[in-house]
Formats: C-alpha cells, structure tokens, sequence
C-alpha cells in the first residue's frame, strides 16, 4: 500500500538526486489513455503514445513535492527502479465520480498525462486516491522510447504567438490560452482577448510580483462557429475544442470532454498549464488541477472568473464557498483531511496552515469583524457548511472578488511558481 507519509518519504529521498540530461530529452511524452468507472470502481486502458517538439517543465523539480490531486503519475527508470518523475494531477473523471449519475452508470474519459521524454525504457505508475485519500496503484504500463509507434505527427498545426515572454520555459512557468468559439474573422479578437486576461492575472498578488517568471502564449486555433455548446438551450456550435455549458447538468460549469483535441493544440507550444478562453458573453467557466482551466470571453465577471479558475487548474486551490449549487456529493469525505493546501477538516491540520494562525485566534475562528482579516480557521468550505474549514472570512476562492486571495492561497500560488520556475 502507498500511503501519503511513504510517498513523501520516497519523494524526499530521490528530489536531488535525478539529472534532467541523464533521462530525459528536451521534448515530451504524450501517454493518452481512457479512464472507465462508476462512483466506486474505475480502469484505466491505453489509447496511444506521442511525442511532441516541446517540453514546457522545469529541468530542475523533476519530482512532485506537493501531493495535490486525486492522481499521481509515478516514472521509473525500468532497468535501476529508480523514481525519475513524478506529477499530481486531477481529472473531470475524478469530479463526475462525485455525482448522481455515477451511481446508476458507467462512463469513459480521455485523459492524457505527459512528462520529458526518456532516453530509456521507463515504467509508468498511475495510482488514484482511496476514500481516506491514500495513494493506491490502479495501473503501470512499460514504454520503450525507441518504439516506432510512438507518433512524432503534430495533428493540429496552428500559428501561435508571445502575449508574455520572460525567458526560456524550462525556467518559467509556461501558460497558453487556447481559443474556443473564435472563427477565423475572430482572431484579432482573440489576440486582444488573450492581452487583457493576461493583464487580469498579472494585477493580482502574487501574480503580479512574479510576473517575470511566466510566459503566456496563444494558439490560433480557429473555430467553424462562434461562441459554444448550451445543451438545455438546444444551442450546439462546431468549435475547437468541444467547450459547453451544463457540464455533469450544472448550468455554468463551462468544460469539454474533447481532451485529444485541446491537447493537439497545446502541443504548438511549450506549457505547463492549459487555459481554455470561450467566446461568449455568458457567465461560466472551470477548471480542474493540472488538466485545464476555462473562462468566458465577455462577461461582466470575466476577471474574478479568470483568477479564480486559475488558482484551481494551477496552484490546487479548492473552492471555499458553500451556498452555491454543485453536482458533487460528498465531495470531501467526513474523517478525511483535504489534498487542497486551503482547506482543512483539522484531520491533519498540522500540515495545512496552522502554523499561520496568531496563537491569540481561536480554531474554529468565529465569524465577525474582530477577525474580518486575520488568517483563522473559518468553518464553510468545500461547497458544505459544517465540517470543512477555510483560511479567512472571504478570498478569491470564495466569492466575487478580485485580486483578493489570503495569505494562505498566496502562499501556495508563490509555492508553485516557484516550482515551475527552478
């Protein structure tokens, strides 16, 4: 069994010992696969392996430190069995196990998961969170590097372009925005709409103090219709990459399930995170850590939506809001501490932000003005009232606002740009 404490352990004792030259190739492995299940069951089955001109990730933080996500990609050099990579991830499989739906059905996701690509033979281990959320393995597939079918094709060639360029992307944090809903007329638009988000994110702290460490690209992917999918309005439109609203039945849950789409086109670039930007004016989006994140184009709401939906795809950040409607249920388990570095149970609160917290607040923190801006232990969280716990009275992660993250967010955020920019 691989619970969390030994996969730190492990993951401490390799950090500094793998070279990136001694493995690894200055371009990336694409592992696409289908993840089937139900609420309670889930298999993974092989779909194809590419490789792609770039790789967006850092030389340096080959293994993942943070342990966020209901997955984790484990890579193994076959012939030493030595941990060579690592990374944590989530999927929209992993969300819609949460709903009504799949307790009655079985369904099927394209996934993909990508690292530097090996000079040797490697093993590749995907283990998935249990209820009590440790790391169990669900699968592992061998892959030569030398196996002729393993496709070089770049599928969707399309024009791209630098909205920000601040050095080489193994030393940055690579972001590229991917039209959905842009026609070919669109795309002036799109290269306008791509420098106004990218000004969202860089007005907000902490983004906007480590704006030297990103570079955001664009992608000239052109859609046949614009705007997108709105099922419960008979609206259907041909675009890019499949976006559409009432995602698992819920009206502003804005995401595709077209996943080999959306990864052809990010494979024009270097990137470590994908964002999707829809062109519409209706309020939506999502995102989910380390698959992607989606926004809408032209709504009044469009830069709360933007941040906050990046503190997701990005920095792992879960939603602290409560009396909004969701299609998950029982997301975050009783007895079991949250993955999310802004989100306690106080399971395990050691590990989260207690060591933020004044010794004179106290746990749980009372709603009220005395503590209107300290950093507490708030209970509501985690789209239910009693049980799960937030950092402050209010943030980005919890209602409309912008630049309005809490120091225990912030400190996330700036954890993982660094990570990426090492």
């Amino acid at each position: 069994m691989k619970t969390l404490a030994l996969f730190f352990l492990l993951t401490v004792s390799v950090m500094a010992q793998v070279e990136f030259n001694d493995y690894f190739e200055p371009k990336t492995l694409r592992i696409d696969y289908f993840h089937t299940g139900t609420e309670k069951t889930e298999s993974i089955s092989m779909d194809e392996l590419r490789v792609e001109p770039f790789f967006g990730g850092s030389h340096k933080n080959l293994i993942d430190t943070f342990e966020y996500g209901k997955y984790m990609l484990m890579v193994y050099d076959s012939a030493s069995n030595k941990l060579i990579y690592s990374r944590g991830y989530s999927t929209l499989f992993s969300e819609w196990q949460t709903t009504a739906e799949a307790k009655q059905t079985t369904k099927t996701f394209s996934e993909t998961v990508t690292l530097p690509f090996p000079k040797k033979t490697i093993r590749a281990e995907f283990l998935s969170r249990d209820r009590m959320n440790r790391f169990q393995k669900s699968f592992e597939y061998y892959i030569n590097p030398k196996n002729y079918f393993i496709s070089p094709e770049l599928h969707r060639k399309c024009s791209t372009f630098e909205v920000v360029k601040s050095g080489e992307p193994e030393k940055k944090v690579d972001l590229v925005i991917i039209p959905d809903g842009y026609t070919k007329s669109g795309m002036e638009k799109f290269r306008r709409d791509c420098k106004k988000f990218a000004q969202y994110l860089f007005n907000t702290t902490p983004y906007k103090e480590n704006k030297d460490k990103f570079n955001v690209w664009g992608v000239e992917a052109v859609s046949e219709d614009s705007g997108t999918d709105v099922p419960a309005k008979n609206v259907w439109k041909k675009t890019a990459v499949n976006t559409t609203f009432f995602t698992f039945d819920l009206e502003r849950y804005l995401m595709t399930s077209d996943n080999k789409s959306l990864r052809d086109i990010a494979a024009n670039v270097p990137y470590d995170q994908i964002y999707i930007l829809v062109n519409t004016d209706i309020y939506g989006g999502g995102a989910i850590y380390n698959h992607y994140s989606v926004c809408v184009s032209d709504n009044r709401f469009e830069e709360y939506i933007f941040t906050h939906e990046f503190g997701h795809g990005f920095a792992g950040l879960g939603d602290e809001y409560y009396t909004s409607d969701v299609a998950y249920e029982n997301f975050y388990p009783e007895g079991v501490e949250p993955w999310e570095p802004n989100l306690t149970t106080l399971v395990h609160f050691e590990n989260k932000w207690k060591n933020m917290v004044a010794q004179n607040v106290p746990v749980p923190t009372p709603m009220g003005k005395d503590y209107e801006k300290t950093v507490g232990v708030f209970e509501g969280g985690g789209y239910v009232a009693k049980g799960v716990y937030r950092p402050r009275m209010d943030c980005t992660m919890k209602s409309i606002t912008v630049n309005n993250f809490c120091p225990v967010c912030q400190e996330a955020i700036e954890k993982m740009i660094s990570f990426y920019s090492e």
